[in-house]
């Protein structure tokens, strides 16, 4: 347990930053099932929309640290290149 004024207040900033992490990794989980989904479902157009309102919530989760900006963009392709073949 942290003991020095400067411990404890360094605990409840990493405890605010984990729960805004934790909310940002949650909202972009929501968006790629979206997608996913859509995909699934062999709808297009659905899908290219939710591929469209995923891609900045990826993009920002990896410029905020949430995520690496690799892994962002991996997701991003690979959710692309399902859709294209979902239109082939």
């Amino acid at each position: 347990m942290a003991n020095t004024p400067s411990a404890k207040k360094a605990a409840r900033k990493i405890a605010r930053r984990t729960a805004v992490n934790k909310n940002r990794r949650s909202r972009v989980r929501t968006y790629v099932r979206k997608v996913e989904e859509a995909i699934a479902s062999g709808d297009a157009a659905a899908a290219a929309a939710a591929l469209k309102a995923a891609q900045p919530e990826l993009q920002r989760a990896a410029s905020k640290g949430v995520m690496h900006r690799n892994t962002a963009s991996r997701k991003i392709s690979r959710l692309a290149q399902r859709l294209k073949g979902l239109g082939a």
